[in-house]
């Protein structure tokens, strides 16, 4: 038996790293997936694995009527939902300290982060409900809960995911769901790993990983702890998967 069977997961982001490798672990652990990316195609890839037990779709978490469709795709395909993981967003090279930060870039940052994740738990809450227990697993940033000079639009938004994750955490646990949020470090994702010096060995955020850099299977592996009965009274926390860099 898999540690997730008889579970229904919609995953947000799922054509990105980390969203790729929770797709991939939750198959391989008996769940039923519904993958969203705003990329149709990267979605489809992130379910190659079992396309007989997951369905993709295209969902763009910044608006209400492309996540209600995704929503009712995945209900349609499997008549309930348990678990949602939310793993769109992310910063940009845009980002800058406050001083030099761009209003644009702020509020890109907040609806992409913070709006979209508020935007998807709204819609996705009602049928998680239904089918409690659930589970709803967030993502911020290690940005959110340590002192990284430079992203002051990225850190606003994942700031305030942790503080949503801790309020629906204490408002929804007599229905029945968990809520928690991950907190990687950076994680050698292929957005990532595309930019210019951001895994420079010398940078000193990059030093401060202990371990070595996150790769996305290592969220993933978190992912189906958080969604999994093995945390049925885990709740409300934020859960740093970040090689040590925040003891530094």
């Amino acid at each position: 038996m898999g540690r997730l069977d008889g579970k229904v997961a919609f995953v947000t982001g799922a054509g990105g790293g980390i969203g790729r490798a929770t797709c991939e672990r939750f198959l391989a652990e008996g769940a039923r997936v519904v993958a969203a990316d705003i990329s149709r195609e990267a979605a489809e890839m992130a379910v190659e694995s079992r396309p007989d037990n997951a369905v993709a779709v295209s969902c763009d978490v910044t608006e209400n009527d492309s996540v209600s469709e995704a929503l009712r795709t995945g209900l349609e395909a499997f008549g309930r939902l348990t678990t949602l993981c939310q793993f769109a967003g992310g910063s940009s090279l845009a980002d800058a300290p406050l001083l030099e930060a761009k209003e644009e870039e702020f509020w890109r940052a907040v609806k992409l982060d913070l709006f979209g994740t508020f935007n998807v738990a709204k819609q996705a809450l009602p049928e998680l409900i239904k089918a409690s227990p659930g589970s709803i697993v967030n993502t911020t940033s290690i940005v959110a809960v340590k002192a990284v000079p430079g992203f002051d639009c990225y850190t606003s938004a994942k700031g305030g995911i942790i503080s949503l994750t801790r309020s629906m955490a204490a408002e929804y646990a007599s229905f029945g769901i968990r809520v928690n949020a991950i907190a990687p470090g950076i994680t050698l994702s292929p957005r990532v790993e595309a930019r210019a010096g951001v895994t420079d060995p010398d940078a000193p955020l990059v030093r401060q990983h202990l371990l070595g850099l996150v790769e996305p299977i290592d969220v993933a592996h978190l992912a189906v702890y958080l969604a999994s009965e093995e945390s049925r009274v885990v709740t409300g926390q934020i859960l740093q998967v970040d090689s040590g860099a925040t003891l530094c």
